[in-house]
């Protein structure tokens, strides 16, 4: 029996897992990527009315360029907490990363801490933003790691899946490893949909095939985006 996302054992209040970044950083990351996005270029965001307005949610993003992130806080309607690679946060990017409510994640690693934020995120009715390939690519969903339906079935939580396209089309002139500033980003979200398949079963098989049923919905979301914007396959 899954619990109140705001309640422990016997009923008791909670507030949320120790350690788990308050929401209220990640609506001042919100902020300044709605700022810093919008200013820089031209998003059109298609479909946000799919993203649940409250309870826990998961938003699978496909991963094609370093602005991808950051696009997607500033143009998601809820405030987001993604789980970003240790190596990102280093310098002066750590304490602002960890003020905005991202979470570092150890990749070469089962990182039990990043795990543990994870779930209290999603236990305390937060978004929760994952990169399902694990690292930049080509942005397709040809290889997806198996962590998005464990964090999926775990908790119960519906995955949106979310297609960010046109950020590897063309290169600046100004700055050539950024999109050309005020060009046009497409962000798409398609329908929330359950990873499990109702048995409520969390074995290591149930994973895998919840990895490929995700597989599959996240590639038909990302073809039918595709389709929409007009947007074709990216180009080097």
């Amino acid at each position: 029996m899954r619990r109140h996302p705001r309640r422990g054992e016997a009923g008791r209040e909670v507030t949320r897992t120790t350690g788990t970044p308050a929401p209220r950083g990640a609506a001042v990351g919100r902020g300044i990527g709605i700022g810093l996005m919008y200013g820089l270029w031209k998003p059109r965001v298609l479909g946000a009315w799919r993203v649940p307005a409250s309870g826990p949610v998961i938003l699978a993003v496909n991963h094609s360029h370093n602005i991808d992130g950051p696009m997607l806080m500033g143009t998601a309607p809820r405030p987001v907490h993604f789980l970003i690679k240790k190596e990102a946060f280093v310098g002066p990017l750590d304490p602002f990363l960890r003020g905005i409510g991202q979470l570092k994640v150890d990749r070469t690693t089962a990182d039990r801490t990043a795990i543990t934020h994870a779930f209290g995120v999603l236990e305390n009715g937060g978004v929760l933003g994952i990169f399902p390939e694990g690292t930049r690519g080509e942005g397709d969903f040809a290889s997806l790691r198996a962590g998005l339906a464990y964090f999926a079935v775990r908790s119960g939580a519906p995955i949106v899946p979310v297609a960010v396209l046109g950020s590897t089309e063309r290169r600046g002139r100004l700055i050539s490893v950024l999109p050309p500033l005020r060009s046009r980003v497409d962000v798409v979200f398609g329908d929330a949909f359950d990873a499990g398949d109702g048995s409520g079963r969390r074995t290591r098989k149930a994973l895998d095939e919840a990895t490929v049923r995700i597989q599959g919905r996240l590639t038909a979301h990302l073809d039918e985006a595709r389709r929409f914007t007009g947007r074709r396959v990216r180009l080097e």
